[in-house]
């Protein structure tokens, strides 16, 4: 993606239900090969946590490291191996040179539940106490509760308020603080009412307290999640939410039970086939006993549709996953029509390339369907008459070492131009249209200031833009960074299409939703109500006042930098297209029937469908940020 949008969160689980033995920490090994293959998902910040089955009095039931530096992966990873020397030396000396004494499986104090997060800042600071995993101490190990997530909520202001009046006092507003005190609490209440003998009254179907904890919990949470936790007593769990918005996939055999927001990350660390890896039951929590025992509880009794993100598919998630792979090829090939009406030359005098690294996968997928059309003869006559087949390479290469620290404004605008460098002598100048093709275009502010001048240093006759997503209309609110609508260029353009009209039509669509006031107060969302009580897309009406080819006119005339020599097109994926590249992820056999969903990608940045409640508030609040010229989360 030319765009600097970062990644979603990485949670990692490792919990040892066998009695196997095996030699040195091989708990804290697959947990670090967890963190490691999902170094992807995480800039700002790294924490893992070690769990003790039978912890001793007077010590603390866990170890803990979280680092917020430059480096806070690689900060984990050498605690996490420190920690393993420092115990391989005290063990070793006591146990001669038995490799049992190096078995955290053997001993009394057996640490059996490994948790790992790798942080990417939606709500709060760079900092140390904003990392996972969470920690609610208590006195009585089963009110201990760590918790580690990816996940963001819609309502978090109104959860901090509704916690408050219940006569506790926050001393945070992170939203990971926030959900793990809930949980505590709920433990902890549930466990004063069995000793007065009442049963509460709940909507939870859960049997085992930590389930019923969750979901009394996030009852009234709206958001996405995928959430990983232990308590001090040893037990384990890892739950999504109803939509199954963020990934969550499991492994488990007699020894292992492993959960991981990536599914090549476990196929690696366990080297097992991805057959054997399952995606995690959206609404469903998976409970592990501390001796071992499995069970999976529904999270609520009302079935949701799963509405997973699509921009997992399309940037998040690594590419080394098999369906993720497949797709990718499939969005780039599914383009081929679209590029070669925008290109509007013969195959002979167009060359191809990507905008490294993520829109690879894809562009391999173009070619494989641009030289299945050469060898066509029916398409030979949309390739007006070439005959050779089709040229290709990189010519953008970005230059990851850049740095500047020159203070004058207009050097760095200069020397930000040159983030990225060309390959020379591919394009022939004047002559040929060079196509790029990218995974996404949210912003466009590198497209623009960078990537465009850059090539029209290579003097194409035209460049065509194309973008293997559709046009981001509108804003998100379930975890990636692009809640406001002025920064969305799709959005730039649909104001300069409406003209003098645009702030009226806008301040009337407030008007009508109710979010005039200075203080709005739409419905409290729900996630787990089947009935929407805002489900309104204002937006929708005044996209549908232009065609496709208006709107990405538009956007091709507000990507096109001052001075600009070739002539830019941009071509985006067609919503319909998408889905029908996208494959759904293979349902998880259970020991318990999973509840029937009905499941389909997510696609509301794009189409302005939102899966909760909550998202249509978060739209409604951006377009009166926007007429307020308040460039801040909706949320």
């Amino acid at each position: 993606m030319s765009d600097e949008l970062k990644h979603e969160c990485a949670v990692a689980m490792v919990v040892l239900r066998g009695t196997t033995v095996a030699a040195g920490d091989y708990g804290g090994t697959k947990l670090s090969l967890l963190m490691e293959k999902q170094h992807n998902r995480g800039q700002d910040g790294a924490g893992a946590a070690i769990l003790s089955n039978n912890p001793n009095p007077g010590e603390p039931p866990y170890w803990i490291a979280k680092s917020a530096s430059a480096t806070p992966l690689a900060d984990i990873l050498a605690a996490i191996g420190k920690r393993f020397s420092h115990k391989e030396h005290i063990e070793h000396k006591n146990e001669g040179d038995s490799l049992c004494g190096l078995c955290d499986l053997c001993g009394k104090n057996q640490e059996r539940i490994f948790l790992g997060h790798l942080r990417y800042a939606t709500f709060g600071k760079n900092e140390v106490a904003f990392c996972h995993p969470f920690v609610h101490e208590s006195s009585e190990l089963a009110h201990t509760v760590l918790l580690a997530g990816n996940f963001n909520l819609t309502n978090a202001r109104e959860l901090f308020d509704d916690y408050r009046r219940h006569g506790s006092f926050p001393t945070s507003r992170s939203d990971g603080y926030l959900i793990c005190e809930l949980i505590a609490h709920e433990l902890t209440q549930s466990h004063r009412d069995s000793e007065d003998g009442r049963l509460r009254a709940s909507v939870s179907p859960c049997e085992t307290p930590i389930a019923r904890a969750l979901s009394s919990a996030l009852a009234n949470a709206d958001g996405a999640w995928t959430l990983c936790g232990a308590t001090g007593d040893g037990w384990a769990f890892a739950t999504r939410d109803p939509c199954g918005i963020r990934p969550g996939f499991y492994y488990l055999d007699d020894n292992v039970v492993a959960v991981a927001s990536e599914r090549p990350a476990i196929q690696a660390a366990f080297d097992v086939p991805p057959e054997a890896v399952k995606e995690l039951p959206p609404g469903q929590t998976l409970v592990v006993s501390p001796d071992g025992e499995v069970e999976f509880e529904n999270f609520h009794p009302t079935t949701q549709q799963q509405r997973s993100c699509t921009f997992e598919r399309i940037y998040f998630s690594r590419a080394n996953d098999a369906d993720i792979h497949r797709e990718r090829k499939a969005l780039g090939a599914a383009l081929v029509p679209q590029i070669l009406a925008a290109a509007d030359a013969p195959i002979d005098d167009i060359f191809f390339s990507y905008i490294p690294n993520s829109a690879r996968i894809a562009f391999h997928g173009l070619l494989e369907e641009l030289f299945a059309n050469v060898f066509s003869h029916k398409e030979h006559k949309v390739h007006k008459g070439g005959k050779n087949l089709p040229r290709f390479g990189e010519v953008a290469v970005k230059d990851a070492k850049f740095r500047t620290f020159i203070a004058d404004a207009a050097a760095r605008r200069e020397f930000y131009k040159h983030v990225y460098d060309v390959t020379y002598g591919l394009v022939r100048p004047g002559r040929d249209t060079l196509v790029v093709l990218d995974d996404s275009i949210v912003r466009g502010n590198t497209m623009k200031n960078a990537i465009l001048p850059m090539l029209d240093r290579l003097g194409p006759k035209r460049i065509v833009v194309a973008s293997s997503a559709p046009p981001i209309r509108y804003p998100d609110c379930y975890g990636i960074d692009m809640s406001t609508l002025g920064e969305l260029v799709a959005f730039k353009a649909l104001m300069n299409l409406l003209g003098k009209e645009a702030e009226n039509l806008l301040t009337g669509l407030t008007r009508f939703s109710g979010l005039s006031g200075d203080t709005p107060q739409p419905p409290n969302p729900n996630p787990v109500n089947p009935v929407n009580p805002v489900k309104e897309n204002p937006l929708a009406e005044l996209y549908a006042r232009f065609t496709e080819e208006e709107h990405c006119a538009e956007i091709a005339r507000l990507l096109t930098p001052p001075g600009m020599k070739a002539e830019v097109k941009v071509v985006y994926q067609t919503v319909d297209n998408l889905r029908q590249c996208l494959q759904p992820p293979n349902r998880p056999a259970t020991n318990h029937e999973p509840r029937t969903t009905n499941h389909e990608f997510g696609d509301w940045y794009f189409t302005g469908d939102y899966p909760t409640p909550g998202g249509y508030k978060v739209l409604h609040q951006a377009i009166k940020n926007y007429l307020d010229k308040k460039n801040e989360r909706s949320y």
